[in-house]
This record gives structure tokens, sequence and C-alpha cells, in this order.
């Protein structure tokens, strides 16, 4: 008997299958996430005035090569599970951009530096400790997160993430040549390769779908540096790369072999810093029962159990608190990644260690992450505009899981029209204290799922007539 016949299908989480299928299903993780999981980190790297233009520079690098080292950790506890740490749930683990808002205040109030960077790598320990013992917990809670109340947070995350998807799709919000008719056929021409290869194939190239559409895209990118000019004049004079050229002299200056370095920055504790921090792991913590609830749903076509949810919040506590200690952001579930498992149905947990096992050699080897860093964004978005409406989709089967009676209905729609109402359009709540500002108005996850647990305690069950 051959070994083959041993292979089991990569639909299953617990199956087999050969590693020259796992890594290209890995890597196509990596992919959707790569960007999303460094942004983040530079983002509040900035507001401390820790950048590439300052005498910190080298601090920036390390941090940045430390967040996929833990990413690529911490999946492999959520995936593996080190015992109640970890849900063994296809989930990819990565830096949230949920703090950002929270980060961005705190830096503005202690006023930046290294120092206020501790304080938030401090407050972080002490969050992620206490979202570890919200998970550990989480099984008498269980009550408030029926389908109705998980389904529409998980339909709030696919909404907030659509509009980054399309902001991708235009080259990157950031870009001078935003919206550009170059950017907007790469995305458009990424899409179609990945609805062929998707649905016209069968096998490997089937499931490996969105990595096959990502590496078509850098080779359009190569072709289109051949034949186009790659940088552009912008109003002012000056010029810049566009958006969809790659800059492979990032590729070339970047390091074969880094050692990561353990407490960069000096951890410090803060009482103004530790607040608002815990509030939000608080929040973060419902994010990931519904990242949980999306991915089994839409991967596996069941809902979450008790341990797999406890175990997935408990790994996204302690996960954040490990991170802190190597001086990166929160790692939370990556949202991104749900959208992926949804659309293509590929949950075997091997396949997606190869991915992690892939980002901590991105932590190891600078050049390696710099080769994925230079990806085009409407490459990326090209993947997801198509992979964020599959988290939409996935919200839209656990809400209707259970017949649409007039109670449940009434919960979706007041969750939806209200909650992710204020959180897509927070002006609203410009004249509110500026911590409910902070918790309400990043995006419309945490209103929606507000409402939703609200009303489903408040409102009577309907008794069958």
């Amino acid at each position: 008997m051959s070994r083959k016949s041993n292979y089991t299908s990569p639909y299953d989480f617990y199956g087999r299958i050969p590693l020259k299928d796992a890594i290209p299903l890995g890597l196509q993780h990596v992919l959707a996430m790569f960007v999303g999981n460094l942004t983040p980190l530079l983002i509040i790297t900035g507001a401390c005035g820790i950048t590439g233009g300052s005498d910190l520079a080298e601090l920036q690098v390390a941090l940045l090569q430390n967040a996929m080292l833990v990413a690529g950790i911490v999946t492999l506890i959520q995936l593996y599970a080190i015992g109640p740490v970890g849900g063994k749930v296809p989930i990819i683990m990565g830096t949230s951009s949920g703090f950002i808002g929270v980060f961005s205040s705190v830096a503005n109030m202690l006023g930046g530096g290294v120092v206020t960077y501790g304080a938030m790598m401090g407050a972080s320990v002490l969050g992620g400790l206490f979202e570890g013992v919200l998970g550990a917990f989480l099984k008498p809670l269980r009550k408030f997160f029926p389908a109705v109340v998980t389904g529409t947070v998980v339909l709030s995350i696919g909404l907030s993430l659509v509009g980054v998807g399309i902001n991708s799709f235009g080259g990157g919000s950031g870009a001078k040549d935003f919206g550009s008719v170059e950017n907007l056929l790469l995305g458009c021409v990424v899409l179609v390769i990945i609805i062929v290869m998707k649905h016209c194939t069968k096998g490997i190239t089937s499931y490996s779908a969105i990595l096959i559409g990502i590496v078509a895209g850098y080779v359009i990118c190569g072709i289109m540096g051949i034949f186009m000019d790659p940088v552009g004049i912008a109003e002012d004079g000056t010029e810049y790369l566009k958006a969809w050229a790659l800059n492979w002299d990032k590729v070339a200056e970047a390091d074969w072999f880094a050692v990561p370095k353990l407490v960069p920055v000096p951890i410090v504790f803060d009482i103004r810093a530790i607040v608002p921090v815990m509030i939000m792991f608080i929040v973060t913590a419902v994010e990931t029962v519904g990242d949980i609830s999306g991915v089994m749903e839409g991967g596996m076509g069941r809902e979450a159990t008790d341990t797999e949810l406890s175990g997935g919040v408990i790994c996204d506590g302690l996960g954040s608190s490990l991170a802190a200690i190597f001086g990166v952001l929160p790692n939370t579930s990556f949202s991104q990644n749900v959208g992926l498992v949804a659309m293509t149905k590929v949950v075997n947990r091997f396949a997606l260690a190869t991915g992690a096992i892939f980002l901590i050699f991105c932590g190891l080897f600078p050049k390696l992450a710099a080769l994925v860093s230079i990806m085009p964004q409407s490459v990326l978005g090209g993947a997801a505009v198509m992979m964020f409406s599959s988290i939409v989709v996935s919200g839209i089967q656990l809400i209707t899981k259970k017949p649409m009676t007039a109670r449940n209905i009434t919960i979706v729609s007041v969750a939806l029209g209200l909650g992710y109402g204020i959180g897509a359009n927070s002006s609203v709540l410009v004249h509110l204290p500026q911590a409910v500002q902070l918790i309400f108005g990043g995006s419309g996850i945490v209103p929606a799922a507000l409402v939703a647990i609200v009303l489903n305690v408040l409102l009577p069950e309907e008794t069958e007539e």
C-alpha cells in the first residue's frame, strides 16, 4: 500500500496532507495577513516617535521582526493548544488593529517616546492576563452568545472589513495614486484569476487559488514595471513610487538573518495606560468569540464548542501578554484569515501550521519578510474583497441556522442598524467622553455586539403556539 493512500482531505482539521500541498495552503494565509500584521505596529511606533527616520530606527526594525515571530508562535499555540491555552481551531493570530485607537490616545496623553511605548507593553501584559481569565470563565457566559448574537458579531466583522478590502483594491488608502486605472485593473485581474482557479480547476490549484492569484499579481507587477514608469509625480512636484510598483531595493537592503530581541523596550506599568487597555481587552474577547464562531461555521459548517471558544480566548489573552514581552502589540485572531477559511473551506491544521512556521522564518530571516512586504496593496485587495465578503456570508449562515423569528429579526436589525451604524459613522459620538468614542467608535463590531447581547437578554423567548 502506498503512503499516499494515508492522506486525507485539506478540509479535515486533523487530516494528514502532503507537505507539498500544505506549504502553499499555509503560505496564502501568511500573504493575506502579512501587511495587516505589521501596519498597527508601524502606526503606534510612529505615534511614539520610534520611526525609520529617527535614532530609534533599529528598535523599530527589531519590533517588526518580533511581530512576525510572535504571530507564528501564538498561531501554533492556537492550533495545537498547550493545556487549556488554545482552542484547536483554524485561526491565524496576528497584531491587532483594534488597539490602534486606544494606543494612539495613550501616546498623546503620555507624550510619546520609549517610556510611553513601554507603558503600552505593561498595560498589554496585564490586559492579556485579564482576557485569559475571562476565557477561563467563558463557559458560564456562553448563554449570552447564541447563534443569533455570534452571527450578528461575525456579520459586523465582515461588514467592517469590506471597506478595508476596497481600500487595498484601489492601491491602499495612503497611496498617492489611489484609485488609479492601473491599481483597479491589477485588483480586477487578480480577482478574476482567483475565481477561475477556485471554480474551474480541481485539487491543489483550487485549494491554493488565493496564493496563485497573489503570485500572478507579483508577476504582472513585474511586467508592468518593464513597460510602464513606476515613478509618479505628485501635485506638489515631488516624485513617488506608484502603489503597484515592486520595491526590490527593500529586499536587497534587508539582512539575511537576525536574532530576535527579548524585552527590546523596558516594560512600564502606568495606570493611565492600563485602564483603557483593559477595557479594550474585553472588546477583543467579544471579537475573538465572533471570529472563532465565524471560522467554525464558514470552514466546518458547525457552531464552536465551549472548549474551543474558551481555549481560543485564553490563547488570545496570554498570547498578547507574550507579545508584549517581545515589545509587540496585542496578538488576536485575524478576521482576514477567517474570510480566507470561509472562502476556501481549507481548515487543515498542518497546512495552517506551515504558514505559522513561515511567519517564524520571516522573523528570523528579514530578507524573506521583505519579499512578502513589498506586495502591492492592489494585489492583496483583489483577494481581500472576496475573502471579507465570505465573512459576511458566514454571519448570515449563523444567524439563519435557526428559524428567523420576529425576536431574532429584531435583534439582528437593531444591532446592525443602531450598533453597527454608530461604529460606521462615529461622528455621532463626538460630544460623548473620549473613552466611549474609543470603545464604540473604532468599528461597528463592538456596539453591534453589545446591542445584540443586551436585546438577547431582555427580549422574551417566543413560545410555539
